[in-house]
């Protein structure tokens, strides 16, 4: 028997699985400042990275030094490549972990504190070096070069729109200009017919491979042992790992042919396989019951009629075992990809993941469709200029963009016309707000703002991150929340994505960045028949106790102060929101009403500034009753212009007329 076949590699992905986390944005910027700091150290001058597992280990100890990580590593070294391998990937550090040209240039974007769009494609310049980077980003499988941002923009061009499985399961398969031609042809038969039969067309790729028909041979001829089924498991690690197969094999057979009933020993052996959503799909598959109670009592009759159980020969028990085998393995593999394709897609701020579909937002569907007739040219070749900040037509002379085309093309695609900059930031922030005021009604609904309040109160983070995003921190996520529910009390009018001063992915869900910045909302009300022309002051803060005294006293009133100072004409106030109410804050707050407010020269001084604390407790009340903002600001104008002690008055003035609306008071 012929030994050892081996694995060969059958798909792409970018990164690597040791280097998956939360906080993407800010994590990329935050160790680049970090490891700048950790570089420049007097003692780290010229030293080497690559087989330097003591400098590798004091950069971990510097990282949990700096908080960057947490706990002690067993290996720290090891979780020091790690930490960094994601962003060698993608060309912000080189092989020995300097900072590149193009990592420097992300850094002088991040050190600035100002990721406002400079670009044609109307992304953050954060997001545009991003996709400047995705589209050098390549990978080596088997020996070729693939880049896999390139061959999504052309199949995604092809297409229109990708769902998740076939982003998930599909799309990284594509390694080579054949195989991406064929997947999108199967693709386009899947639509027209109504099969999803995308298992087929892996197995077609994988059947392709020499490995594999070897292996499957191999298994057809044999015979079978645990050592031939470990040898045709081609198991990415160690073929040990494929001993279960064994068992799996020796009872379906059994199972099959001679109707035994071990379908309990079947079950129990799935039980056995090392990779744990392996174990659950061949379950899924074969089980129309997981309960051992109904598979003791049922027999093979809880047995699902999939083709291996009609077959009636060994050669096609074989090959329909061999199947099985490597479809699950395979699905499971490219669904532990899928997250971090996403998260590095998703940093580029052009493509949107949402209802089930992976698409380019507006503007870059535009402008891929420019360069789609040339995107294979180059989506299978590496190029030298991933480390360096360079121009789109440097990357390819294709890139450079004709923006007047590009415009003409946007109003075709949304029935307009659009001649200039200015025309195109109007209807792309129309089609935001579209988009925008679809994800608060599928997304964000009123009883889905008052529970996350109440995970706020709680801090229920992880519930937090599951409901909204987990390329945020949750103070961040707090702010972005508050804008929404405001947006909702104001019956969505105003420019909220403007008002707040957060920056957002292409998905309108909000990111952090190291820099950190400024967390006002700055909302702008015009005159109606309830209420003046004002300028209403956001401020969100989930500290408490005497940390929220010393945090947020003297910002808010220096954002209110300043903003007053700067415009004199408007009438503007401010609203504090918290979980939790330091008493001395609400204090200190009232005080403002009669206290002088200098500039930092002393020269212009305004006197009084209107501050009104909230607790989210309150606000969860006015959006379960549906309270507009024009009872707010009656509700809050009243309570500045009343007296009273302040932890008495905020009990009176905010609490009390707040529970009027749920019948506790009349």
């Amino acid at each position: 028997m012929e030994k050892g076949i081996g694995f060969k590699s059958y798909c792409w992905v970018i990164g690597t699985t040791s280097y998956r986390t939360d906080n993407f944005n800010m994590s990329i910027e935050k160790q680049l400042q970090l490891l700048r700091q950790f570089r420049n150290l007097k003692e780290n001058k010229d030293k080497k990275w690559n087989g330097n597992s003591v400098f590798q280990a004091e950069y971990y100890h510097f990282l949990k030094e700096n908080g960057f990580v947490k706990g002690d590593a067993a290996r720290p070294d090891k979780d020091a490549r790690e930490k960094t391998s994601g962003l060698k990937d993608i060309g912000l550090l080189d092989a020995e972990r300097n900072i590149t040209g193009a990592g420097l240039e992300l850094l002088k974007i991040a050190d600035s504190e100002n990721f406002i769009s400079n670009n044609f494609l109307e992304i953050s310049k954060d997001s545009y070096l991003y996709f400047k980077q995705m589209l050098k980003t390549s990978n080596i499988v088997e020996g070729k070069s693939v880049r896999p941002f390139v061959v999504f923009l052309y199949i995604v061009n092809e297409l229109e729109y990708l769902t998740n499985d076939e982003f998930t399961y599909l799309l990284p398969l594509c390694v080579d200009e054949y195989t991406t031609r064929n997947i999108v042809e199967s693709i386009k038969e899947y639509r027209r017919t109504g099969e999803n039969c995308y298992e087929d067309t892996i197995l077609s790729v994988l059947m392709k491979m020499d490995n594999y028909k070897q292996a499957l041979e191999l298994l057809k001829t044999e015979q079978v042992s645990e050592e031939l089924i470990c040898n045709v498991g081609l198991n990415r690690k160690s073929a040990k790992y494929d001993k279960p197969y064994y068992q799996l094999y020796v009872l379906l057979k059994a199972i099959v042919f001679l109707r035994a009933n071990l379908v309990l020993d079947f079950y129990n052996a799935t039980k056995k396989l090392t990779n744990s959503k392996v174990g659950s799909a061949w379950r899924k598959y074969f089980f129309s019951s997981n309960a051992r109670s109904v598979i003791s009592r049922k027999g093979l009759d809880v047995l699902n009629a999939v083709p291996i159980m009609q077959v009636t020969t060994d050669e096609q028990f074989d090959e329909e075992f061999f199947k099985i085998m490597h479809i699950f393995k395979v699905k499971a593999t490219l669904a532990d990809y899928f997250d971090l394709n996403r998260r590095y897609f998703k940093i580029t701020d052009v493509v949107l993941f949402e209802d089930d579909k992976v698409k380019l937002d507006v503007l870059p569907k535009c402008y891929m469709e420019m360069m789609a007739d040339n995107l294979l040219n180059i989506a299978f070749e590496q190029t030298e200029l991933l480390s360096k900040s360079v121009s789109l037509k440097d990357i390819a002379p294709f890139f450079e963009v004709d923006i007047d085309n590009l415009y003409q093309k946007l109003g075709r695609f949304l029935g307009t016309t659009v001649s200039n900059k200015e025309m195109a930031q109007k209807v792309i922030k129309d089609e935001r707000y579209v988009r925008f005021n679809k994800l608060i009604d599928d997304k964000f609904d009123k009883n889905t703002l008052i529970k996350l309040f109440n995970d706020f109160e709680n801090r229920n983070d992880d519930e937090i991150r599951d409901l909204v995003t987990d390329n945020a921190d949750i103070p961040t996520i707090f702010e972005y929340v508050l804008g929404v529910a405001w947006y909702v009390i104001s019956e969505r009018k105003g420019d909220v994505l403007e008002y707040m001063n957060l920056s957002l992915e292409a998905d309108l869900l909000p990111k952090t960045h190291a820099g950190g910045g400024e967390a006002d909302i700055v909302w702008k009300y015009d005159m109606t028949y309830t209420y003046p022309k004002h300028t209403l002051l956001i401020e969100a803060t989930l500290a408490d106790g005497s940390n929220q005294r010393r945090m947020e006293m003297e910002p808010v009133s220096r954002h209110l102060g300043d903003y007053c100072l700067a415009h004199p004409e408007e009438e503007a106030y401010c609203v504090f929101v918290t979980t939790y109410l330091n008493n001395n804050v609400i204090s200190d707050f009232r005080a403002r009403k009669h206290m002088e407010y200098y500039n930092s020269a002393g020269t212009e001084h305004i006197t009084g500034m209107k501050i009104l604390p909230m607790q989210t407790a309150e606000l969860k009340t006015l959006l379960k009753f549906d309270v507009k903002y024009s009872q707010i600001y009656k509700m809050l104008d009243t309570a500045y212009n009343s007296e009273g002690a302040p932890k008495e008055w905020y009990e009176k003035s905010i609490v009390r007329e707040t529970s009027v609306y749920n019948g506790e008071e009349t």
